[in-house]
C-alpha cells in the first residue's frame, strides 16, 4: 500500500513569503537565503548577498545549456592553472573547508573573480544535477555576455576578506 504524501506550505505572516515546503515525511525542499547562511563556513568571504546569488543561478542555468562550466574542484583548478577567465563560485558550506580553501588564493594570482554562494545542494541543482557540487568556474559566452558583464562586476564589487 503507498502512501501519498501531503505537501505542506508555510508562510510569513509579516509579508506573505514561503518560507518553505516540506512533506508529512519530514523532508525539506527549499530553505530561506537567511537559513542558508547559518550553515556557511567561517571563511565563506565574499559571500554573494540573494539578489547576486539568484543571478548567478540564472547564469548558470544559461552556461550549463551551453556547455560553459568548469564544475569540481580538480576542474576548475586544472583549468585555473591553464589560464582560463571566468566568474569562479565556491559552496560555503562546503565541509572539511580544507577541500576548497586553496581555489581563493588560486584565483587571486590570476585575477579571476570569485565568490562564495551558501549551499553546494542549489549550486548543483542550478546546473541541472542531482549532486552538489563544491565548486563551479562559469566561462564567457555570446549567449548571455551582458548578464555575465554585470554579474562580473557585482562579484568584482564584494568586500574582500582581507
Amino acid at each position: 500500500m503507498k502512501v501519498k504524501k501531503e505537501k505542506k506550505e508555510k508562510e510569513d505572516k509579516e509579508d506573505g513569503n514561503k518560507v518553505e515546503e516540506s512533506y508529512d515525511d519530514g523532508n525539506v525542499n527549499e530553505r530561506t537565503f537567511e537559513e542558508l547562511v547559518e550553515h556557511v563556513s567561517c571563511i565563506a568571504n565574499p559571500l554573494a548577498t540573494r539578489k547576486l546569488t539568484k543571478r548567478l543561478y540564472k547564469i548558470i542555468r544559461k552556461a550549463a545549456k551551453q556547455k560553459m562550466l568548469r564544475r569540481g574542484v580538480k576542474e576548475v583548478q586544472k583549468y585555473i592553472n591553464k589560464g582560463e577567465n571566468g566568474i569562479v563560485l565556491l559552496a560555503g558550506d562546503t565541509q572539511p573547508v580544507d577541500v576548497i580553501c586553496h581555489l581563493p588564493i588560486m584565483c587571486e594570482d590570476n585575477n579571476i573573480p570569485y565568490c562564495y554562494i551558501p549551499a553546494k545542494q542549489d549550486l548543483g541543482a542550478a546546473i541541472g544535477s542531482m549532486r552538489p557540487t563544491c565548486v563551479l568556474l562559469i566561462k564567457p559566452h555570446s549567449n548571455y555576455q551582458e548578464a555575465f558583464d554585470v554579474c562580473k562586476k557585482k562579484v568584482e564589487e564584494l568586500p574582500t576578506p582581507y
